[in-house]
């Protein structure tokens, strides 16, 4: 079976790159699969993840602007599909132009699309213009309409159902990135969070929330591991806050894990979710998570009360006391890490991976 991923850049330290550094190299190394990842732009750039040795690379440069760049990519997708002639595609690529590469290609074989985030992921700020719901509206109306040329559009929870009226929709949910034999003692006083900087990971909020949770317990610290950007000025923001004492900021680690198995509670402030990786990876290491219950991801994973928190999203104040129960009460740490460890065990790759074998082996076949 040839297998074609069509992407953007893998080079990164995000989800999607972590997710397909696990299916493609569980695919090629378990399962027997031939996989061809196609990227745009990444030239000899090095990986963060570790992908399978078995992996074969091709790679579109596109420079220029416009309908130049445009051509080029075209002509590149064309190309690589004349030369790898998959049995399969599957295109993961959040940008717009991800939901036309059945129409540039003609559709070879069966196609399907995996969407990693929320429709909400075009909304950069709280306000917004007149002007800006139109063009939401023109690029949702857009994606619709590409949407529809897949055989199977992918996503990853219940939640995202709600936001495609698709006949071709179904839902496989992100595998785990490990599994650790030593977990975490919960003992440390460290909160933890992962993720880029940005407004969709809403570290403003955790902000807001950390102060009253020094308030009554001065002696935690937060640490939060991402991508900076300067542009959000979450430092200034600790600082007016009066808790840059007890918040550190750090770019991202591949030694996450070490990061994971030293904190006692995980907290996600996102706005929005495509996913949330962090939230299974935390839990895989007995972390009791505490997460603003905010589109789409959180509810499909966290069993509230159970194995964590789920709080209503923006609720700061909510926030501060899950964690603040979390913080004051051990034993509640420790019977909901032991349940996070337990109930995420549903989405190891062995579980989660031979479902995309079974959708493809069903395109191909049918």
């Amino acid at each position: 079976m040839k297998l074609l991923y069509i992407t953007n850049q893998i080079c990164g330290s995000g989800g999607l790159e972590r997710v397909l550094s696990i299916k493609a190299s569980y695919l090629a190394d378990i399962l027997g699969y031939e996989v061809h990842i196609l990227t745009l732009n990444q030239g000899g750039l090095p990986l963060f993840y570790n992908f399978s040795d078995k992996l074969i690379y091709h790679d579109i440069q596109t420079h220029g602007k416009g309908i130049t760049k445009f051509k080029k990519y075209r002509r590149g997708l064309i190309d690589t599909v004349k030369k790898v002639q998959p049995n399969i595609i599957s295109v993961c690529d959040d940008g717009l132009k991800g939901f036309f590469v059945p129409i540039i290609l003609n559709k070879p074989c069966p196609m399907i699309y995996e969407r990693h985030v929320s429709k909400n992921i075009e909304i950069k700020n709280d306000s917004i213009s007149q002007l800006s719901k139109l063009k939401l509206k023109l690029i949702y109306k857009l994606m619709y309409f590409g949407a529809q040329s897949y055989d199977k559009f992918v996503v990853l929870t219940k939640g995202n159902l709600t936001e495609w009226k698709l006949k071709n929709l179904m839902v496989i949910s992100n595998p785990l990135s490990f599994y650790p034999l030593n977990v975490s003692d919960l003992k440390n006083k460290k909160v933890l969070a992962v993720g880029k900087q940005s407004y969709q990971k809403g570290y403003d909020r955790l902000l807001i929330s950390w102060q009253k949770i020094v308030q009554k317990h001065p002696e935690w610290q937060l640490e939060i591991y991402g991508k900076v950007d300067d542009s959000l000025e979450l430092n200034k923001l600790a600082q007016q806050l009066k808790v840059d004492k007890t918040v550190q900021f750090f770019p991202p680690t591949k030694e996450i894990k070490d990061k994971y198995k030293e904190a006692s509670v995980y907290v996600l402030s996102s706005r929005y979710e495509g996913f949330g990786m962090v939230l299974i990876e935390a839990m895989a290491y007995g972390i009791p998570c505490v997460s603003f219950d905010c589109p789409c991801g959180p509810s499909d994973i966290i069993s509230d009360k159970e194995d964590g928190f789920l709080v209503l999203n923006g609720d700061t104040e909510s926030m501060a006391v899950k964690i603040n129960n979390l913080i004051e009460n051990e034993k509640m740490r420790i019977e909901m890490g032991k349940k996070a460890r337990e109930n995420v065990k549903r989405f190891l790759p062995e579980v989660i991976v031979p479902q995309w074998d079974s959708l493809f082996k069903n395109l191909v076949t049918s």
